[in-house]
């Protein structure tokens, strides 16, 4: 279990990858709304090694179909691949027939929207406004990692905070000391009780590591009496939240804890 979110800990401007044969008039016409409305652009033929230039840094890849695709399998391959990969989104811009030749080599989660030509620019653009205006909103959300070996709880409280924060997930330490090596978190929530590896242990290590040291922690227990939660105190942790605990009161503690943080 290692869920990878990808996130930016700064407001920066989309970048949209327009893939076509050619950059012809209306591919010019893409570049300049879309620059109107603070995107960053950049093209690409459609092969493979200029497309691989501008891959990684694209937030979307528009593909601007033409009868030639299909005899693009192997760039449509390569688009779904790293699609899956990188976690990408394509939009596609063309006919029926070649949107359908396109779908042969794509697969349907990798698609976010098709516009059928001719294309009514205004409602391409708003599209891509409204989708860039929902990801600056996902990418502000904090981002909480929950460490716990019981995956089946560790997927409830997810499940319990996905709407609000952005979630990752690791079942062991060693998963989230290499979650941590490419994402960043504002709060972990650490299982105490762990095997191999327990909460406390994971804990320290995160305090000797310059890049983790500053992450608050709470840790999730199942032991509410006295002795136990001094314990846990002992170790100095954000705050400490028993496994009974409701999904209304999780959600509550984290909201205040999260307030309190911006106040000071």
């Amino acid at each position: 279990m290692d869920e990878l979110l990808p996130q930016d800990n700064f407001e920066r401007r989309s970048m949209v990858l327009i893939i076509s044969t050619a950059e012809t008039f209306l591919v010019k016409g893409l570049t300049a709304k879309l620059t109107e409305i603070g995107v960053d652009v950049s093209y690409s033929t459609t092969k493979i090694k200029s497309i691989k230039e501008y891959a990684e840094k694209a937030d979307y890849y528009v593909l601007y179909m033409d009868e030639s695709v299909k005899e693009l399998a192997d760039v449509l391959v390569f688009l779904n691949d790293i699609c899956t990969e990188k976690e990408k989104k394509m939009i596609l811009i063309g006919t029926r027939i070649e949107y359908e030749a396109v779908m042969t080599n794509m697969i349907e989660k990798n698609v976010l929207e098709w516009f059928e030509r001719p294309l009514d620019m205004n409602v391409f653009i708003q599209r891509m406004q409204d989708y860039l205006d929902a990801a600056a909103i996902e990418a502000r959300k904090k981002v909480i990692l929950i460490v716990d070996d019981d995956v089946t709880y560790m997927r409830l409280i997810a499940d319990w905070l996905k709407d609000i924060y952005r979630i990752g997930m690791a079942n062991s330490g060693a998963q989230a000391i290499a979650w941590l090596a490419k994402n960043q978190a504002d709060l972990i929530l650490l299982d105490y009780e762990m095997p191999v590896t327990t909460g406390p242990q994971i804990l320290a290590m995160l305090k000797c590591e310059a890049s983790t040291s500053q992450i608050p922690v709470m840790f999730l227990t199942g032991k509410g009496d006295r002795e136990s939660i001094m314990k846990v105190l002992t170790l100095h942790p954000a705050d400490y939240l028993l496994k009974t605990i409701d999904r209304k009161t999780l959600r509550m503690k984290l909201e205040k804890y999260f307030l309190s943080k911006r106040i000071k």
